[in-house]
């Protein structure tokens, strides 16, 4: 099974508050389906943006094969940097 480091959208669509998960999840689920282990959060309505990374489970699922997407890898970029 191929694995996948990539964002999951969350939130309130009537009021079209949306923010993201960022989840492993396996290569041929849909955007919003099943994940494998949430490992972080972004909000982009919020001035500025939050978002968390546990980088420990991120580097736990690279270690395993998994790929991130260029989205996920600049946020995790930004994660390291700052510890």
């Amino acid at each position: 099974m191929e694995v996948k480091i990539r964002m999951q959208r969350a939130g309130d669509p009537a009021q079209k508050n949306y923010n993201w998960r960022i989840v492993a999840i396996s290569k041929c689920t849909a955007r919003d389906g099943k994940v494998l282990e949430i490992l972080g959060h972004y909000d982009p309505s919020k001035k500025p943006a939050t978002y968390k990374i546990d980088t420990a489970k991120v580097e736990k699922w690279l270690k395993n094969g998994a790929q991130m997407t260029d989205t996920v890898r600049t946020l995790f970029n930004k994660t390291k940097k700052q510890k």
